[in-house]
């Protein structure tokens, strides 16, 4: 019975031994990539996102390594696209470095965080507008979810250090309150979010020459769904509700956005369709109106008006809000026995 014991447990050992050797390619590439505070930059050396399923770029390993941690971002969906991979390639390999290295992503994103519960867009690279709270690109929610997937032990996280888990719900709860508490407030009545916001007096600013200050809904679709997944509270329940009512006063009937490609150029068209509607990209946050910048830091409210390199090099149309108000927010609200 003994022999039988120390038999069993060195094929137990062996097992587990095997099942942490096993690689996964993209994750072997992420790792590689990863910076000293855990995060990931978003560019390889020509600027270009990283795309894991080519080589390594020699070139960026050398940016990154005269850089270090000024390169770490979660822009772009860097260090959340990677973390979630991770995860994702442990939960299938069981290889211990891949959790190890998701486990500092996540280290990284906590330590990002500011007291108010804003994140930046980078970190700890301060300069220009990277030190802003940044919704754009879903860059705060991006790390606020992976957060809640940890917290709620979801999608692959629950083998995360129980320590993390605590640190999560923690920083979970201090994001939603800085979501509520920059939802912009025109008249007395709560709208939707700017891009970006000062991060101290958390007043939404202009990051980019053509991004100027203003509400964001293709982010601000994001952010009500975000919290769509939270527990109803009063201040939740008012804060979405205010949000679809911004929307469904906002839209402009009758048109439709369409991006296609002619050889090597992208065309973004604006176009009358009976039943159809869009969103601006950027709403005047005093009037409400479509608001459109250009390069020159200039600021339009007629879509002409704007440079045809930033017509055609930015999606200034979205219909986002279609999906959000006649599917989402119904099922939301049967889900959780809410009247509208």
């Amino acid at each position: 019975m003994k022999h039988l014991k120390i038999s069993i447990v060195f094929f137990a050992f062996v097992a587990s031994s095997c099942s942490a050797q096993v690689k996964d390619t993209l994750a072997e590439k992420m790792m590689v990539y990863q910076l000293p505070n855990g995060g990931w930059g978003k560019h390889t050396s020509d600027k270009k996102n990283v795309d894991y399923t080519k080589k390594i770029d020699s070139k960026l390993l050398k940016i990154i390594k005269a850089t270090g941690d000024d390169f770490a971002t979660i822009d772009n969906n860097a260090t959340s696209r990677e973390i979630n991979s991770l995860i994702k390639a442990y939960s299938s390999t069981k290889n211990p470095d891949y959790l190890k290295s998701a486990e500092k992503g996540i280290h990284y994103l906590l330590s990002m965080q500011y007291e108010n519960g804003g994140f930046p867009q980078y970190y700890p690279n301060t300069s220009f507008y990277r030190k802003q709270v940044t919704y754009n690109d879903n860059a705060m929610v991006n790390a606020l979810t992976v957060l809640y997937n940890v917290a709620e032990e979801k999608e692959g996280f629950e083998g995360v250090d129980s320590k993390l888990k605590e640190k999560s719900k923690i920083a979970l709860q201090k994001g939603i309150a800085c979501i509520l508490k920059t939802q912009v407030l025109q008249n007395g009545k709560l709208s939707i979010w700017a891009d970006q916001y000062d991060e101290n007096t958390l007043r939404p600013e202009k990051a980019r020459a053509f991004e100027p200050v203003s509400l964001a809904t293709g982010e601000s679709v994001t952010i009500v769904r975000f919290l769509m997944m939270q527990p109803v509270n009063p201040e939740i329940e008012k804060s979405i509700k205010s949000a679809i009512q911004w929307f469904r006063e906002s839209k402009i009937e009758g048109y439709a956005y369409s991006v296609s490609k002619d050889g090597g150029s992208t065309i973004r068209t604006l176009s009358k369709k009976e039943g159809s509607a869009v969103w601006a990209r950027f709403y005047d946050i005093s009037t409400n109106k479509p608001v459109f910048g250009d390069r020159d830091g200039s600021v339009k409210f007629n879509y002409e008006e704007i440079s045809e390199e930033r017509r055609m090099g930015y999606s200034w149309y979205n219909e986002s809000g279609t999906k959000l108000i006649e599917s989402d927010f119904p099922k939301w609200l049967k889900k959780n026995n809410i009247s509208q």
